[in-house]
């Protein structure tokens, strides 16, 4: 082949974001010049139910500006995207892709967060119903298909099917969002099966119905609990709290919480898989079947995990997405902050809503959309406005921004976004409350993916109250390990030195009257890499003690190393 040629891995897509790389003597007007071709790495991008995409970015290149690329010709919008490499999201937008190590050939994975799912719900003449999350720019042909995917002898062969909608027939390449044109609409469509397939059941037509989320849910869960309760004799219940000390008291917003979902699952309203997140996350309705009552994250869901429905690929080493977390402990962290996050005066253990607003959490066993039981994370839903990143911060008053940063900077959030607090705007006097979701990175083992979005926020900027600092003053670290081991998680050795440390630096700033930028900002990398401060002073301090030293030891070398670097750069 020519050196003139181009080299073409798959079909060449017509979007210019992304086609291969151009060699000497190529006309081609999106071809890269020489300075950008040396600094120019050919990838590939990883869409759940797409063909990877081979895509040309540069060394230099912002994560930002891939972004925006993938936004301009895919049209997936900048604020939905999440970039994962190996395991691990392409986090801070300012960076060159170079700094995350991103490579030839390197596989990297978009993750979406759709607004556009319908839940679609089908069912026969014969009483048997399942439901299926479907984007709305499919078309009837796919959900033939997802029928026929069911195994179901009555569901037969899905070129058989005539299907109809307000007394026309559906044409295979019509797209579910042209034949739903209101968020309520409720769509009858008939499956008729052809004489030679019906044989004795030639008048009997099968129903098909296609709504949103908020239209009542299948028999699946029912059929399921029966069949089990045939087997043993007992109907288990369809949502359990896992409790593994029996001291522990569940708050009664905790037990109202899982009495509702109980009574949405056993009216048959099926989760609801909702369109953000990175892992499985469901929606629990409550027996009317139009209200949301809970928030459900199956372990094996999260992301990195073996059942994750996003796409993500299988973690290799046991790590997730964010650096010194473990798949599979996430729903333990989400339980985890709701726990620590103790009411101004008040540690008890069965607490309702704490200081910083974090919602009613438990660990719970619970079936799964009608065919198996899972365990994971149980938070309740909070009715909201939408979340930080659908309006500009500035109308946040600036004690609920500082509840935030209280929780961030002694958890050590790896993962607090614009998307993870919601917005309740109240009736009486129209102020806005924030509230902090999405735990699953917190208590991390190190501070290398501390990232807090409210640092950047003119709130940020202003010293805490007198009833903020406290309730900072309230906190004791080592309280807080035993609280989470009275409630069976024992906190990995260096996840509790991280609490520890953050904590000390939290207290140690807040006496000195820094806000939660100076304190956040030290937790927090400027670069992917470049360590932040607090990692500077643990590495000072590890080189300081000797080997063999206590835990205790190391902890009071730390806070001696905080205090004299506070007090030089504050002084």
């Amino acid at each position: 082949m020519s050196s003139a040629g181009v080299i073409v891995l798959g079909p060449v897509p017509e979007d210019p974001a992304f086609l291969p790389i151009c060699f000497k003597g190529s006309r081609s007007p999106h071809c890269l010049s020489r300075p950008q071709l040396q600094d120019s790495i050919l990838i590939f991008l990883a869409v759940p139910g797409m063909p990877p995409m081979p895509m040309s970015v540069l060394g230099s290149e912002s994560i930002a500006s891939v972004k925006l690329r993938i936004q301009r010709f895919k049209g997936f919008v900048v604020t939905k995207q999440r970039l994962v490499l190996d395991g691990h999201e392409l986090a801070r937008n300012n960076c060159p892709v170079k700094d995350y190590g991103l490579a030839e050939g390197n596989v990297l994975h978009l993750v979406i967060r759709l607004s556009d799912l319908r839940v679609i719900n089908i069912e026969t003449a014969a009483g048997k119903k399942f439901q299926f999350q479907v984007d709305q720019s499919r078309n009837v042909k796919y959900l033939k298909t997802k029928l026929a995917d069911e195994g179901d002898e009555d569901i037969g062969n899905p070129e058989d099917h005539k299907l109809e909608y307000d007394g026309e027939e559906l044409e295979d390449h019509q797209l579910i969002a042209d034949i739903s044109k209101s968020d309520d609409a409720v769509i009858h469509l008939f499956i008729r099966k052809p004489a030679k397939v019906r044989t004795q059941q030639v008048d009997r037509d099968t129903l098909v119905t296609v709504v949103n989320p908020q239209e009542k849910g299948n028999l699946e869960n029912e059929a399921h609990a029966g069949k089990s309760a045939k087997s043993s004799g007992v109907r288990p219940a369809p949502v359990e709290p896992v409790i593994v000390n029996r001291k522990v008291e569940l708050s009664p917003e905790v037990m109202k919480m899982i009495s509702s979902t109980i009574a949405g699952l056993e009216k048959g309203h099926l989760p609801v898989m909702s369109a953000e997140g990175s892992g499985g996350v469901y929606f629990m309705r409550d027996a009317t079947g139009q209200k949301n009552v809970a928030v459900f994250k199956p372990i094996d869901e999260e992301p990195m995990a073996k059942n994750n429905p996003r796409g993500l690929p299988l973690s290799t080493d046991g790590e997730g997405m964010k650096r010194g977390t473990i798949v599979g402990e996430g729903a333990l962290r989400e339980v985890a902050a709701y726990i620590l996050d103790h009411p101004v005066g008040d540690r008890k253990s069965g607490h309702s809503i704490g200081f910083s607003g974090v919602p009613p959490t438990t660990l719970v066993r619970s079936i799964h959309r009608g065919k198996s039981f899972k365990i994971g994370s149980l938070q309740m839903f909070i009715e909201n406005n939408g979340s930080t990143e659908d309006m500009g911060p500035r109308a946040f008053p600036v004690k609920e921004v500082h509840k935030i940063a209280v929780l961030d900077i002694r958890l050590a959030n790896a993962d607090r976004h614009a998307g993870n607090i919601l917005v309740h705007k109240e009736e009486e006097g129209g102020n806005y409350k924030l509230i902090p979701i999405d735990h699953g990175y917190c208590l991390p083992e190190k501070f290398e993916d501390c990232t807090f979005e409210w640092l950047y926020w003119p709130q940020a900027r202003e010293p805490f109250n007198d009833e903020t600092i406290e309730y900072i003053k309230s906190l004791d670290a080592e309280k807080d390990i035993k609280l989470l081991k009275f409630h069976g998680w024992e906190l990995s050795p260096r996840c509790a030195r991280v609490l520890c440390i953050s904590t000390m630096l939290l207290k140690k700033g807040a006496v000195r009257g820094l806000t939660p930028y100076d304190i956040g900002r030290i937790l927090c990398r400027e670069t992917v890499n470049r360590g932040s401060e607090i990692e500077d002073i643990i590495q000072e301090a590890e080189d300081a003690v000797l080997p063999g030293s206590s835990e205790n030891m190391f902890l009071e070398t730390v806070s001696e190393i905080i205090d004299r670097h506070l007090d030089k750069e504050f002084a």
